[in-house]
């Protein structure tokens, strides 16, 4: 009601009585009760604002506009006098300020900041004021709803001028029954939605975006000095020598190095403030080796805007990246992702950020019995354990947060697998791969392992009669590999498993997860062999075609070689016995040819 009025100069004195009369009722007035922290906090803004009045009115200036929210006008209209504001004032600290203007666009003005006054429709109320020039009252609405037309006719959507006339009309009723001197906002959208897109959302969208916000790019002088985040860029740019270049190169940092560290820290930092100027490559160097990075460095022109934004969360890269990492916490919902922040927090270096991180990881954790979500937490935090010791870092910041989310995932796991489909059960096995691969980084002999519980809870699932079978399958392996049952156990879980009396899907299921991709078990272990033969073997016709996709799909992910020596202990007779040749088969000639070569290498006399 109070943008609709038209009458100049008496809005601003209704503004100004309202805002007076709110500030005294509502019993939060800085100038009646400075006592509390926000109120003195206040009072001083306001003091200071006060003498910054009595200096322009010192200069000889009568006409003084002052720009602040309505809530201080109250404040500065106050009876208080220049000794008062210079004792409120006096002592405090001096502060050494360096201010520039950055252009701003209106999708930054319509970004919730966490400031009350942000204009969420900032298009809209360019329309409003171009409406109203020059003491003209334009038909604002038709206006609006031509443009909404034009915007139609561009997509090829029907729109007439019979539509126009119609939605206006029923916007022109809608404001006369909410009692509103001319259609607003609100009324326009939903007269446009029920007359001219027909209840169709999806063109509210683009509308949304083309007029209510809109894409205005402010400009300001070429003389204005740059932001301090650009200016600390830019010299970290020349401390570290990383000339940014529009052509893509290489940079293959090694981190032992503490100049390539330092480079490795700002990449990761500006990555955090949504500055990808590096990318780091996921093969080579970059994934066989603890101590390299390989970057590829392309510097884009937009980067330059984008700096600029990100000077909104402090003046160096450092401060910028760890205010984007707190904004970041506050909007994450999935431990997953938490997580990933943290690594990557750590990456970049960044104690304080990884502070914050870690309590919102932990915090999240506490509320969370999701079993897929803490097992998905696991992997990126177990990355500080691999490479703390070549990055430096504080591998014990997060540490114990590793350990809370490996005790909540072993109690959580056992009931994760039950009433699994096939989809969700593969889905489930890559979660806790990853976690076991994640727990064996742990520094074990700790006063307090949280992975002798991650066993326990393994062996539970393993025995779960209602778990899914290619998970059962799994964590036997998962036993056998880490020496808790011996081969014995692991022959006798297979005969059970796959015995005549078991359903064939299951057994096939079963099966896939205890060899968990790969043919280590069968080549290695002869007891396996001949109890998958038999199993496979004793399936009739219509079993064997339906567990034909599995078998085939399970033995689809051994390496080419693990297929050769499986086709060639196939070959043999019933496939048994161990690996070594045949003597029909012994060369004696050309198995001594090694042997001076090997005498030499182990210092044995001929």
């Amino acid at each position: 009601m109070v943008e609709e009025r038209g009458d100049g100069e008496d809005l601003f004195a209704a503004i100004g009585e309202a805002m007076t009369t709110l500030r005294a009722e509502s019993g939060d007035d800085e100038t009646l009760d400075p006592k509390t922290p926000r109120a003195r906090r206040e009072g001083l803004r306001e003091a200071h604002m006060r003498q910054c009045i009595r200096a322009a009115r010192k200069e000889g200036f009568e006409r003084i506009a002052v720009v602040c929210g309505a809530w201080h006008l109250g404040g500065l209209q106050a009876d208080v006098t220049m000794k008062a504001d210079q004792g409120l004032l006096k002592g405090l600290p001096k502060l050494k300020v360096t201010s520039t203007w950055v252009p701003w666009t209106y999708r930054h003005l319509a970004r919730e900041s966490g400031y009350g006054a942000g204009i969420h429709s900032p298009g809209w109320y360019e329309h409003l004021w171009l409406s109203g020039l020059d003491g003209e009252r334009r038909p604002r609405a038709i206006g609006w709803l031509a443009r909404v037309a034009r915007l139609m006719r561009e997509r090829d959507l029907d729109c007439s001028s019979a539509h126009l006339i119609e939605a206006s009309r029923l916007a022109d009723t809608l404001a006369a029954l909410r009692q509103r001197p001319a259609p607003g906002l609100d009324e326009l959208h939903e007269a446009t939605r029920t007359v001219m897109t027909l209840g169709d959302e999806a063109v509210l969208d683009f509308i949304r975006d083309e007029l209510v916000i809109g894409d205005r790019l402010g400009q300001v002088p070429a003389g204005v000095p740059t932001v301090p985040l650009q200016r600390d860029l830019e010299q970290m740019q020349k401390s570290l020598r990383m000339k940014p270049e529009a052509t893509q190169k290489t940079l293959d940092l090694d981190l032992r190095q503490p100049n390539d560290l330092a480079r490795s820290h700002l990449l990761h930092r500006l990555r955090l403030i949504d500055l990808p100027w590096g990318e780091i490559a996921r093969t080579g160097k970059s994934s066989r080796g603890t101590f390299h990075e390989v970057w590829s460095l392309q510097w884009q022109p937009e980067f330059a805007l984008r700096l600029i934004e990100a000077s909104r969360w402090g003046q160096s890269v450092a401060q910028a990246a760890t205010a984007a990492v707190a904004e970041r916490c506050g909007r994450e919902r999935t431990l997953g992702a938490l997580a990933e922040l943290v690594d990557r927090v750590l990456l970049a270096d960044l104690p304080e950020a990884v502070i914050v991180a870690s309590r919102a990881l932990q915090d999240h954790a506490a509320v969370t019995g999701d079993a897929d979500q803490l097992l998905a937490a696991l992997p990126p935090l177990a990355n500080v354990f691999r490479y703390g010791n070549v990055r430096q870092t504080d591998a014990t910041m997060v540490g114990h947060v590793f350990d809370g989310l490996v005790t909540r995932a072993a109690i959580s796991l056992p009931l994760a697998g039950d009433s699994l489909d096939d989809a969700a059960a593969s889905q489930c096995r890559d979660r806790v791969l990853g976690a076991q691969s994640a727990i064996r980084l742990r520094d074990p002999g700790r006063q307090t392992d949280p992975s002798t519980q991650w066993r326990a809870a393994i062996g539970q699932l393993a025995a779960r009669d209602g778990a899914h079978a290619l998970l059962r399958g799994l964590c036997t392996r998962l036993l056998l590999d880490d020496g808790l049952i011996t081969a014995e156990d692991a022959g006798t879980a297979i005969s059970l498993h796959l015995s005549r009396a078991a359903e064939p899907g299951k057994a096939a299921a079963w099966l896939d997860g205890f060899l968990n991709r790969n043919a280590v078990v069968l080549l290695h272990h002869d007891g396996v062999w001949p109890l998958v033969d038999a199993w496979l073997s004793g399936l009739d016709e219509e079993h064997f075609v339906r567990v034909l996709p599995l078998v085939r799909r399970t033995f689809a992910h051994f390496d080419a070689a693990e297929r050769r020596d499986l086709g060639q202990r196939a070959a043999r007779k019933g496939g048994g016995g161990a690996m070594a040749p045949t003597p029909a088969e012994w060369d004696e000639a050309r198995a001594a040819l090694p042997l001076p070569l090997l005498r030499a290498m182990l210092g044995v006399d001929a």
